[in-house]
């Protein structure tokens, strides 16, 4: 993935609670009790690291990122861990790790039939791999940005944005790529529903993801245009409830492998 600016770690953590959540159960359905080396893929803040520091007192953890803005925000978070900065797409790490965990993370690489395989065998015998991804392009909220996108007079500069995020596979493909290396796959898919403050929260949350490759080749007034018009465009689709709130649906997809 490129994007022309830095992730924002403010932005991202308005959410916390929310983005938080689909992390801890990853990580309560990774069966290890004890690990010596654990990696966080994509660690962003330091949310995510936060839980597994939490679950293996006694490992070595390294978070990494691409992002300065996150990796500075996540060594003020957690001062005694390892966060580095690198592409996760090209990550080898120097020791075979008992654990590597990348929550909302994966879904920005491609070539996922080769990715995961890699992932898997860069384990310790009995090691975890264990992944997290939003499965939401068919949403509204997703398919509105396309459309914004392709409606207004940024069109041809945003024409690559569109395809900045492509389908994960199924479910079936990910067990299929990690059974001959694993002793067990655990694949499994949830669908969220957020409660937030209307139509203006949900381009809230997804400013800080999914609208950056939208957002980042336009100047300050045609972000404030796109977003004003995306904001409306999904305002038919997540209604405010009786209480008030908004539900942003949020489907993801889930995936523990243990390497044989």
């Amino acid at each position: 993935m490129s994007l022309k600016e830095d992730w924002s770690a403010s932005t991202y953590l308005r959410f916390e609670d929310e983005r938080t959540r689909p992390a801890a159960d990853l990580l309560a359905r990774v069966p290890l009790t004890e690990a010596k080396r654990v990696f966080d893929l994509g660690c962003g803040p330091g949310n995510s690291t936060e839980l597994l520091k939490a679950r293996f007192p006694g490992a070595e953890i390294a978070g990494v990122d691409s992002s300065p803005d996150m990796l500075a925000s996540a060594r003020k978070r957690l001062p005694d861990v390892d966060f580095i900065e690198g592409d996760i797409a090209t990550w080898t790490p120097e020791r075979a790790p008992d654990v590597i965990f990348a929550n909302a993370a994966l879904q920005w690489l491609g070539e996922h039939e080769t990715l995961f395989p890699r992932l898997l065998k860069l384990l310790a015998p009995g090691g975890a791999l264990a992944v997290q991804m939003p499965d939401n392009l068919s949403e509204p909220s997703h398919a509105a940005m396309r459309e914004v996108a392709r409606d207004g007079a940024w069109a041809e500069r945003l024409a690559g944005s569109t395809t900045a995020r492509t389908e994960i596979l199924s479910g079936e493909a990910y067990f299929d790529l990690l059974a001959p290396y694993a002793s067990q796959v655990d694949v499994w898919r949830t669908t969220y529903l957020h409660p937030l403050d209307g139509a203006e929260a949900i381009a809230t949350w997804l400013k800080a993801t999914g609208l950056r490759p939208f957002l980042d080749p336009l100047d300050e007034t045609e972000r404030e245009r796109f977003l004003a018009l995306y904001t409306e465009r999904i305002r038919a689709f997540y209604p405010e409830r009786a209480t008030g709130k908004a539900l942003l649906r949020f489907p993801r997809l889930f995936i523990v492998a243990l390497r044989k």
